[in-house]
């Protein structure tokens, strides 16, 4: 099937009808139940690809070049394939200087991390910004070991009650969730990384009582997982065999992702918990932005009655996961762990900015349905770090000049 193919969710019985090769007619009032009903937004679901979909995105879109469909994880600058270019190899140097000292400067790592960490130094790099390592590197290394042997700890004690009449419902979930996650990429549907992909939201979900496991979760551990497997190969890791890998590196690998998602999710643990209401203020917020920094294209959505939770949930539930590729998500996870609250605070700033970028194509779409169908199919297939630079260099203007004075984007 056509890469311009979309998906849409089914927990929420989203109905799709193909009247003909050429159309595809959806539900007004269905599709906007899409991101509603926030309190079933359990509405994430597989991948599933329409024929008959490709058919009309080809003719509401551009024609775009044919790519392979399962594009590289890793960052076409640092992938080690190609030769570095002067300039990426002296920013290496930078980190490797920085990194090297006997207390890493978490404040310098920040500003070089903020323009893109390379593959090389990359699990290192987001280990400590994560707060996961200490900056003093003769701790590390105990750091390590102690959080390793503290999560496998808690497999020995709470994995074996996954079958519990009390966890059940949790670990079937999750089940059910674990080969939905990045479903067109070879290395996540290996059963040892299922498995593995299994533990660790199963963990958390016990220990965060308050929130337990919400579909979207399952997303996060995919950019954590990537990076650390990066740690122990040299090539490209979509179609990997992560049964090459010694046993130890698994669980070092399975582990490492846990604590840095742990650490990711404390900071925005409230779009989790019961009608995830930090899902909606966000929602609110960036509806709120969006209308002063771009009215024509805020005037032109609520013409045609789209609300922004219709769409914007699944931004803020996922983080953009399921709008870029995952070789763009590593790289914006590289800019957000480099910024103060970056996967609450500055991701509104990158989806305003994101919103905004596809300006033209929205104001082409003259029907709520033609509206829905570009929101939740963007076409960021070829997206690169070029890409996603310049989205963020953008968020970082709206946020300087709304951050510090969030009543100018109220009316």
């Amino acid at each position: 099937p056509s890469l311009h193919a979309f998906s849409l969710q089914t927990s929420c019985s989203l109905l799709m009808e193909r009247q003909t090769e050429r159309a595809v007619i959806v539900s007004k009032n269905l599709c906007a139940s899409l991101c509603v009903c926030v309190c079933c937004s359990q509405y994430l679901s597989t991948l599933s690809v329409y024929p008959d979909a490709s058919l009309h995105r080809q003719q509401s879109l551009p024609h775009r070049p044919t790519i392979p469909m399962v594009a590289r994880i890793a960052d076409q600058n640092t992938s080690g394939t190609p030769a570095m270019t002067e300039r990426e190899a002296s920013r290496l140097d930078k980190f490797k200087q920085v990194l090297a000292g006997p207390n890493t400067d978490l404040e310098e790592l920040r500003k070089l991390s903020w323009s893109g960490i390379p593959r090389h130094v990359r699990p290192i790099t987001w280990k400590l910004l994560s707060g996961y390592l200490p900056a003093n590197t003769e701790r590390r290394e105990s750091t390590l070991q102690r959080k390793r042997q503290e999560y496998f700890g808690f497999i020995e004690q709470y994995y074996d009650s996954r079958n519990d009449e009390h966890h059940q419902d949790t670990y079937r979930q999750i089940h059910i969730d674990i080969p939905r996650t990045n479903p067109l990429i070879p290395l996540f549907q290996q059963a040892s990384v299922q498995e593995i992909f299994e533990r660790i939201l199963f963990i958390w979900a016990i220990r965060h009582p308050a929130s337990g496991y919400v579909q979207g979760i399952n997303d996060l551990v995919t950019p954590f997982f990537v990076v650390y497997v990066f740690e122990y190969i040299k090539e490209e890791v979509e179609n990997f065999d992560v049964s090459s890998l010694q046993e130890a590196a698994l669980r070092n690998i399975e582990a490492d992702s846990f604590w840095c998602m742990s650490k990711l999710l404390d900071g925005i643990q409230d779009n989790y918990t019961f009608a995830q209401p930090g899902i909606q203020r966000k929602v609110k917020a960036l509806e709120e932005l969006v209308s002063r920094i771009d009215e024509t294209v805020h005037i032109h959505m609520q013409q045609y009655e789209v609300e922004y939770l219709q769409f914007a949930f699944r931004w803020m539930n996922n983080l953009l996961m399921r709008e870029l590729p995952l070789r763009c998500t590593i790289r914006l996870w590289d800019t957000y762990q480099a910024e103060p609250e970056g996967f609450s605070h500055f991701h509104l700033y990158v989806c305003a900015a994101f919103l905004v970028r596809w300006r033209k194509e929205i104001l082409d779409q003259r029907d709520f349905q033609g509206l829905m169908i570009l929101l939740q199919n963007l076409p960021t297939m070829h997206w690169g770090n070029e890409e996603v630079s310049v989205l963020l260099a953008e968020a970082y203007r709206l946020k300087f000049a709304f951050a510090d004075a969030p009543n100018h984007y109220k009316r």
